[in-house]
């Protein structure tokens, strides 16, 4: 049996983890489930109702976007992972894989405090720490992106890629002035390139 990802492709934890699923060959079924609109039927499947969710062939319940992806690498075919294999260039992956991810949450937590919490309650002094912390985030992506029109460690993407990708098309979608083209030119060249691929338009931002 397949193994089944829930969750929406507006989450960028959902997004990276279907790219990279299909860069790994693996196949899986996507449910789009909402973890707000379709909170029950999520509930059926995991109780805690967490995006994304993996149900794998098994019927084991796993979530946590990097934990996912860490048991995806182990069952890949060999030679198609998307972690570098030279140590360095391993722990620089996780240091860009890291800035990504953070700059996701920062996004997160921008929104959640404009949408979801009344305006009169909202903590001006925090929201300007995260706003602070997202562009700190971006600057340092921006360092350690590819200085000519290439990926970052080989021929093809790699996590490093697809993170950095999914992560600056989720911001620009959700706080669309957060983050200056001028000032990451690099990010968005990269995020350009990927989006052209055939694994993010198999599974595109929406």
């Amino acid at each position: 049996m397949d193994m089944r990802l829930i969750g929406m492709l507006d989450s960028p934890f959902v997004r990276r983890v279907a790219i990279s699923l299909r860069a790994l060959d693996i196949a899986f079924v996507h449910e789009p489930l909402s973890v707000f609109r379709a909170f029950e039927a999520f509930a059926d499947i995991n109780p805690v109702v967490k995006a994304p969710t993996l149900v794998t062939g098994d019927g084991i319940v796993l979530m946590e976007s990097s934990l996912i992806l860490e048991h995806a690498e182990r069952i890949a075919v060999p030679g198609r992972s998307l972690m570098p294999f030279d140590p360095q260039a391993q722990v620089r992956s996780l240091r860009i894989v890291g800035l990504a991810l953070a700059a996701c949450e920062k996004t997160v937590q921008i929104v959640y405090e404009h949408n979801l919490r009344p305006a009169e309650k909202q903590h001006r002094p925090w929201l300007d720490r995260v706003h602070g912390q997202l562009a700190a985030a971006y600057r340092l992506l921006e360092a350690e992106m590819p200085k000519a029109d290439s990926w970052l460690f080989e021929t093809r993407p790699l996590q490093a890629d697809i993170t950095s990708a999914v992560a600056l098309r989720f911001t620009r979608e959700m706080l669309p002035d957060a983050v200056d083209a001028k000032a990451c030119p690099r990010l968005h060249a990269l995020s350009a390139r990927a989006e052209a691929s055939e694994e993010f338009r198999a599974f595109p931002f929406s």
